[in-house]
C-alpha cells in the first residue's frame, strides 16, 4: 500500500479514482489494492454516490459544468486529508463541490438557447407539419455514475449510502441545508379496498378491465431489496394479471372469450370465490401488421442510474431486435427540452436504430409534456392505416418542468389518444418513481403500464408478450356483473379499485375503459356471500335488472344462476360498443390449478396490504395454496412467485 497502511479509506488516490481522474499504471495499481480492501471499495462507491447526488441537485435542470484543473486538484487534496476519516473527507468534497453552484447558475441562463440550437424544441417542431424534423444527436449532457436512492437500495458496482452510516449522515446534513432533495419521493395512489355490498342494496358491479402488470414487478423489486412494499404499491388485480391462465381461445366473432369458475373461498370457506377470465384472440396471420413505433425516452438527470437509462437502453434493444424489417422506429427524447434523435427508420436498418439507442445519455430536468407532444406528432406523421401505431414512453415518471400537474398530463394524453395512436408506459428505477402518474397516463392513453426491474422482465413484456403489449384487439372493455339476490347476499370485487365505474357508464360509449392485447388474458375475482350465510358487512341510464322486478324477484331469480357477466367492447378502430353476456352458475366442481393459483396471488396481495378481508390467511397458507396450483411453469414465473411469498414471510415475521 502506498500510504503504508492496510486501510485505503484515507488514501488521496481514492477521490481521484472515484471521479475518473486516475489513469494508467496508477489506476491499475489501486484497483489491485481495492480487490483486497472491501472498505476501500465501499468508500469509492460512497464518494461516487455523494458526487452524483450533489451534482444532480446543484445542476438539476442543466448539464453538469466541467471541473477545472484547479477544482480537480482541490477535490483530490480534500480526499487526501488524514486524521478525519471518511466523514471529514466527505465534508471537504461537499465544500468544494458547493463552490460550483455559481457555475451551475451561469449555465442556467445560457442552457435554453444552447438546448434549442442543439435539439430544437417541441414548440418549434410540432407546428411545422409541412416538413420532417431534422434528425438530431442525443442530448449534450454527461452522465453521472449513480444516484443516491435511499435506505435499502443498491445498484451494481456500489453499495448504497444509508442514513445510519457516516456517509448517510453527511447526506442528511446536506439535505437539511437544502442541497439535496428527499431520499425517497416515490408516489402511489391511495387505495381504499372495495367493501362488501349487499345485493338487495345494489345488485350491480361495474368496472373497466385492467391488463397492467407494473405492480407485481414493483412489489418484486421491494422484496428483492429486503423490504416490504407500501400497501398502496400493491394493486391486487395487477398481481393476479401478471400471470397467464389456460383459458380457451375465442371461438365466435368476438375478439376474446369469457370463462368463469366458482369454488369455496380459501381464506373464508363459508364464502364463494368467483373467477372471471378473458382470453384475447392470438395473432394468427402469416403477415403481421406493420408497426409504427415512437420511443419517447426520458433522458433527464433522474434517469442516471444503473436501473434506469442503461436498463432502458438494453430493453429497447431487445424490442428492436425482434421487430420485422417493414416495421418503423423513431426515437424522441426529452429532458429540459425535447428533440428527435432518430426519425422514423425502417427495421431493415436496425444497426442505425441500435446505434441511436446506444448513444443516449442523461442529464437535466424533465419536461414530459413537451416530449409527449413531439412523440405523437412523429407517430401521426408516419401513421400506418390498419397497422400498429404506438408511442412507448419509458421513464421514472418524474416530470418536473413544463406540464407537471398530473391532471393536465392526463388531459393531454386523452386528447392524443383520439388520434388512433395508443400508448405504452414503461417505468424504470427506484427512489423517485411516480407510479400513480404513469399508471394514469397509460390508462387514459388506450395503453398498458409495465414496470421493468430487470432484463428478464423486459424480455417478458416486450418479447414474449410483445403481441399483447403492442397490438390491441379490443378497446374500452367494460364489465358489469348483476348478482342474483336469490343466491347471493353480498359481494366484493377484489382489486380494480381505481377501475370502478358508475353503473350508467357501462352503456356510455364516451367513457374510456381498458384495452385487451392479442393473446392477452385478463382475470377478475369476486368474493361472494351466499344467501343464508351471516353477513358482517355494513335507476337511471342502466339496463333493466334480470333477477329483480320492482318490489319482487323475477322469474330468472330461480334459475340457479349466481350472476350474469355483461361485457361491452369496441373494435380498435371503432366508436360503438359491442355487447354480450355470460350467465354464471355454481357447478360445484373441484377448483382447477389455475383457480387455486389465482386465489393464492390475490391472497398474497391482501396479506401484503394487511387487508381487513384476508380472514386468517398468512404467507404460509398462501404458499401452500400456490404450490397446489403451480401447474405448468415454462418460464419459471410461478416458481419465482413461491420464492417471493417465502421472502415476504421472512420480512414480515408472519
Amino acid at each position: 500500500m502506498k500510504n503504508g497502511t492496510n486501510d485505503l479509506r484515507d488514501d488521496p488516490r481514492l477521490t481521484a479514482y472515484a471521479l475518473g481522474e486516475l489513469e494508467g499504471d496508477e489506476r491499475a495499481e489501486l484497483e489491485r489494492e481495492l480487490r483486497d480492501d472491501p472498505r476501500g471499495s465501499e468508500a469509492v462507491g460512497e464518494v461516487r454516490a455523494l458526487g452524483a447526488a450533489l451534482a444532480e441537485e446543484l445542476g438539476r435542470a442543466e448539464p453538469r459544468p466541467s471541473l477545472t484543473a484547479e477544482q480537480r486538484a482541490a477535490i483530490a487534496a480534500a480526499g487526501g486529508e488524514s486524521g478525519g476519516g471518511r466523514a471529514f473527507r466527505f465534508r471537504r468534497v461537499a465544500a468544494v463541490v458547493g463552490s460550483l453552484a455559481a457555475a451551475a447558475l451561469a449555465v442556467t441562463f445560457f442552457l435554453p438557447g444552447l438546448m434549442s440550437k442543439r435539439l430544437g424544441s417541441a414548440e418549434d417542431a410540432v407546428p411545422a407539419l409541412e416538413s420532417e424534423p431534422v434528425a438530431m444527436s442525443p442530448l449534450p449532457t454527461e452522465g453521472i455514475a449513480h444516484r443516491y436512492r435511499g435506505p435499502g437500495d443498491s445498484a451494481p458496482g456500489r453499495r448504497a449510502l444509508r442514513p445510519e452510516r457516516e456517509g448517510g449522515a453527511v447526506l442528511d446534513e446536506l439535505r437539511g441545508l437544502g442541497y439535496l432533495g428527499e431520499k425517497d419521493t416515490e408516489t402511489y395512489e391511495r387505495i381504499v379496498e372495495n367493501p362488501f355490498v349487499r345485493v338487495l342494496d345494489d345488485p350491480l358491479s361495474t368496472f373497466s378491465i385492467d391488463v397492467d402488470t407494473a405492480s407485481y414487478a414493483n412489489v418484486r423489486r421491494f422484496l428483492n431489496e429486503g423490504r416490504l412494499p407500501p400497501a398502496d404499491a400493491v394493486r391486487i388485480e395487477e398481481l393476479v394479471n401478471y400471470f397467464t391462465y389456460a383459458y380457451p381461445p375465442p371461438a365466435g366473432p368476438d375478439p376474446f372469450s369469457v370463462t368463469t369458475e366458482v369454488a369455496a373461498c380459501p381464506w373464508t370457506p363459508a364464502h364463494k370465490l368467483v373467477r372471471i377470465g378473458l382470453k384475447g384472440r392470438a395473432i394468427t396471420s402469416w403477415e403481421p401488421k406493420e408497426k409504427n413505433l415512437v420511443f419517447l425516452i426520458d433522458v433527464s438527470g433522474s434517469m442516471n442510474d444503473a436501473a434506469k437509462l442503461p436498463l432502458l437502453k438494453r430493453s429497447m434493444r431487445l424490442l428492436v431486435e425482434n421487430l420485422n424489417e417493414s416495421d418503423r422506429v423513431a426515437i424522441a427524447v426529452y429532458a429540459g427540452a425535447s428533440g428527435l434523435v432518430l426519425p422514423a427508420t425502417p427495421c431493415d436498418r436496425k444497426e442505425t436504430i441500435l446505434a441511436a439507442i446506444e448513444e443516449l445519455s442523461a442529464g437535466g430536468s424533465t419536461n414530459g409534456g413537451e416530449g409527449i407532444e413531439l412523440a405523437y406528432w412523429v407517430a401521426r406523421r408516419n401513421f400506418i392505416e390498419g397497422g400498429i401505431n404506438r408511442v412507448i414512453l419509458a421513464t421514472d415518471g418524474d416530470f418536473n418542468v413544463g406540464v407537471t400537474d398530473r391532471d393536465d398530463l392526463i388531459e393531454l394524453i386523452e386528447r392524443k389518444a383520439k388520434s388512433g395512436i395508443f400508448l405504452s408506459v414503461l417505468g424504470f428505477g427506484t427512489g423517485n418513481l411516480k407510479d400513480a402518474t404513469m399508471e394514469q397516463l397509460a390508462d387514459h392513453g388506450n395503453g398498458n403500464y409495465g414496470y421493468i426491474d430487470s432484463l428478464q422482465e423486459a424480455r417478458k413484456v416486450l418479447v414474449r408478450e410483445g403481441g399483447a403489449t403492442l397490438e390491441t384487439i379490443a378497446k374500452d372493455v367494460k364489465i358489469q356483473v348483476e348478482f342474483n339476490p336469490a343466491e347471493v347476499a353480498a359481494f366484493r370485487l377484489i382489486g380494480y379499485e381505481n377501475r370502478v365505474l358508475a353503473h350508467r357508464d357501462f352503456n356510455d360509449d364516451t367513457k374510456d375503459a381498458g384495452e385487451i392485447g392479442a393473446g392477452h388474458t385478463v382475470t377478475a375475482l369476486y368474493e361472494v356471500v351466499p344467501v343464508g350465510v351471516p353477513l358482517d358487512v355494513a335507476a337511471g341510464d342502466v339496463d333493466d335488472l334480470k333477477y329483480q322486478e320492482p318490489g319482487a324477484p323475477s322469474g330468472a331469480a330461480w334459475s340457479g344462476e349466481l350472476m350474469t357477466v355483461k361485457l361491452r367492447y369496441k373494435r380498435p378502430d371503432g366508436d360503438v360498443s359491442v355487447p354480450f353476456d355470460v350467465p354464471v352458475r355454481d357447478e360445484r366442481r373441484p377448483p382447477s390449478e389455475d383457480f387455486r393459483f389465482a386465489a393464492a396471488v390475490a391472497a398474497f396481495g391482501m396479506t401484503l396490504r394487511d387487508s381487513a378481508h384476508r380472514g386468517g390467511i398468512g404467507f404460509d397458507a398462501v404458499y401452500d395454496l400456490a404450490v397446489q396450483g403451480a401447474g405448468p411453469d415454462p418460464f419459471g414465473y410461478r416458481s419465482e412467485f413461491l420464492r417471493l411469498v417465502q421472502r415476504a414471510g421472512e420480512l414480515s415475521g408472519r
